[in-house]
């Protein structure tokens, strides 16, 4: 079974930091890019939506397709269900994740450690003044007017990410596209969203039941 984690560790980090404010940029197109960027994410409270992920390995095979359910809650809140083809669930409330597979019987709890992982200090914090300190931003022309696409690009050659990607269809988020150093890829497609919807903080804790075992990662903080 492949094990999600990494990538939902990545994408839960970029959705939260995106949904708050963002840095202030240099450059006539950076600012023109990031004022437009803004105006589209502000104001996300709550986002759930239906995702279809695609791995792609570096020699461009496909390493997996999924299909998974995802909701957000700022600041805090993730919740990553993939429902095939191998279900598992990842759900953090900014203090624990659970990482549930049923196939297992089994839910495996750990700390949030901001401090292991990447830009998730800031995220948490809620600090995200320093996102064009780390990233380049471009938008790039699209012949669709209903199509906004910005780039990301790490200034930091040693950064895990070689491009990150979104598009955007009118004001709806459709698809994040990350390539990694490494050469692997990853593109997410949303579809159903739901903005703003209230979501109670319980949705974002895992709550074991029956034979569940409880394999428990966590320490006192």
């Amino acid at each position: 079974m492949t094990s999600y984690k990494p990538i939902f560790t990545r994408l839960a980090m970029l959705l939260l930091l995106l949904a708050g404010p963002l840095a202030n940029a240099q450059g006539d197109q950076e600012i023109n890019a990031l004022a437009r960027l803004d105006e589209l994410l502000s104001g996300i409270t709550t986002m759930t939506a239906d995702v279809d992920q695609l791995i792609v390995e570096s020699d461009g095979g496909v390493l997996e397709e999924s299909s998974i359910r995802m909701k957000l809650k700022r600041p805090d809140g993730f919740y990553w269900e993939t429902l095939e083809p191998f279900p598992e669930l990842i759900v953090t409330d900014g203090r624990f994740l659970w990482n549930y597979q049923p196939d297992l019987e089994q839910v495996v709890v750990e700390n949030w450690d901001a401090s292991r992982s990447e830009l998730a200090a800031q995220l948490l914090s809620g600090n995200t003044a320093n996102l064009t300190d780390e990233y380049r931003l471009s938008q790039r022309a699209n012949e669709a007017p209903e199509i906004s696409e910005f780039v990301l690009v790490p200034l930091e050659p040693d950064n895990v990410y070689r491009q990150i990607i979104l598009t955007f269809n009118g004001r709806q988020l459709d698809m994040i596209y990350v390539d990694n150093n490494n050469g692997q890829k990853t593109v997410w497609q949303f579809g159903n969203i739901v903005l703003n919807k209230p979501l109670a903080d319980q949705e974002f804790v895992f709550e074991p039941s029956g034979d569940v075992e409880v394999i428990e990662n966590t320490y006192v903080q």
